[in-house]
């Protein structure tokens, strides 16, 4: 993976391989200017050389969003970003219910007052936009680091004309190139990528009926689901409840689960052209592509399923044939940046904790920051790389990539990256 480099006045120049950066650093020509993503600095003023044309590609997910950088035909910077959209759902509502168990004990009813309360146009859950805050924060950090000229972006996971049924769109636009690659994927993302009847995997999947078109079953997809070409042969056009008359768990698991939608997909649509407007803003050319172009793009590189690689395959531009440099992306976590809450509350909304102290810092460290900590005598013995849990008392915890270490003095630890709301893994 690429390496960005700064100029002097710390305007973006074209990314280095790994080998020249460390000789730069080596030679004392550079210095060391951001850890995640790994940025150098040049400490002597040169001319601006910037001839490459670079694309960042992006590839929008409920709970993980895919970043690419493409130069050319070159795989040069990859990332995972994982949202933390589930989490924030779940503290708003134990906040909630929290403020509703106090209110019901402290305050006299009152009659519930909806019509004061109007939401503004284009407005979203929190859980939803702490989604595209995550990709625009990044989206600003890259463009500071690396001169991107153009963005690619996959609007729509799937084209809905593209999967309605032959009757109400035309023959001509219904069987189109991508036909097969937009209902595919989409079976693949409701039925988890498994056999719906034995729920085996990373086997060659088949499109199945589950009402057979001999009995009047019709193309929907609500009356698709995939099947293993064993389970596929075996069933053949005995209806679903014959089929499975001896397994009845399976079959309610499968009559339920084919009227339902998908939530990750439903949380991507709605937030796609809110990322759309926000991209806008970078003045910067955009481009679009749906899910099914993806996978197919994906399909003819011979590429693996990863969002990191879905990223890289967005849009009409994907090149012929992709040389991937990356063999490990970055992958970013979003971790926020502290609670507004003073105190933790039992199961009962009761306090349990003291008053937080409103002091961030402590001895030059804040909870978020990335420490080495290099501890040479006592039981703890050993070096330790990862977050910090900051304590007034100078004895801090650590949370390495395999355990949580505590009671570390802060005279062991040695910043290397501040914190800025995410963790860093590799």
């Amino acid at each position: 993976m690429r390496v960005f480099v700064l100029d002097s006045n710390k305007k973006p120049l074209n990314p280095c391989h790994p080998g020249k950066a460390r000789k730069l650093l080596n030679q004392g020509k550079a210095s060391m200017f951001k850890r995640y993503p790994f940025t150098i600095i040049l400490k002597e003023e040169k001319p601006n050389h910037v001839n490459n044309k670079f694309e960042l590609k992006i590839d929008p997910g409920s709970r993980t969003t895919g970043l690419a950088i493409l130069s050319a035909n070159n795989l040069i910077w990859a990332a995972l970003l994982n949202h933390r959209g589930l989490q924030i759902k779940d503290s708003l509502l134990s906040r909630k219910q929290i403020r509703r168990s106090r209110r019901n004990r402290k305050t006299r009813y009152r009659q519930p007052r909806f019509l004061n309360r109007k939401k503004p146009k284009g407005w979203l859950a929190p859980s939803l936009m702490s989604r595209v805050h995550n990709i625009i924060t990044w989206v600003k950090r890259l463009t500071k680091l690396c001169p991107i000229n153009k963005i690619a972006q996959e609007l729509v996971r799937f084209d809905t004309q593209k999967i309605n049924n032959p009757e109400i769109s035309g023959i001509e636009y219904q069987q189109g190139t991508l036909f097969n690659y937009e209902i595919r994927e989409y079976l693949l993302e409701k039925w988890g990528r498994r056999c719906a009847y034995c729920g085996i995997q990373n086997v060659p999947l088949e499109i199945e009926h589950i009402i057979p078109k001999s009995k009047s079953g019709t193309n929907s997809v609500n009356n698709l689901t995939l099947a293993c070409r064993k389970c596929n042969l075996a069933k053949g056009n005995q209806d679903i409840k014959d089929f499975l008359s001896n397994k009845p768990s399976i079959l309610n698991r499968i009559l339920k689960q084919c009227k339902q939608t998908l939530k990750d997909a439903t949380a991507v649509n709605s937030t796609r052209w809110k990322l759309f407007n926000s991209l806008k803003e970078f003045n910067l050319e955009i481009e679009t592509g749906t899910g099914g172009m993806t996978k197919y793009n994906r399909t003819k590189q011979g590429l693996e399923k990863t969002h990191w690689l879905d990223a890289t395959c967005v849009g009409k531009s994907t090149p012929e044939k992709i040389k991937v440099e990356v063999i490990k992306p970055l992958i970013i976590t979003a971790t926020g940046r502290g609670s507004r809450q003073m105190v933790k509350p039992d199961k009962y909304g009761f306090p349990r904790t003291s008053p937080k102290l409103r002091q961030k810092q402590f001895f030059g460290f804040q909870t978020g920051d990335i420490v080495k900590a290099v501890v040479t005598k006592g039981k703890k013995v050993g070096t330790y790389v990862g977050r910090v849990a900051v304590r007034k008392t100078g004895s801090f915890n650590i949370k390495t990539a395999f355990s949580t270490v505590q009671g570390i003095n802060y005279k062991y630890c040695k910043p290397i990256h501040k914190a800025d709301g995410y963790s860093y893994a590799t």
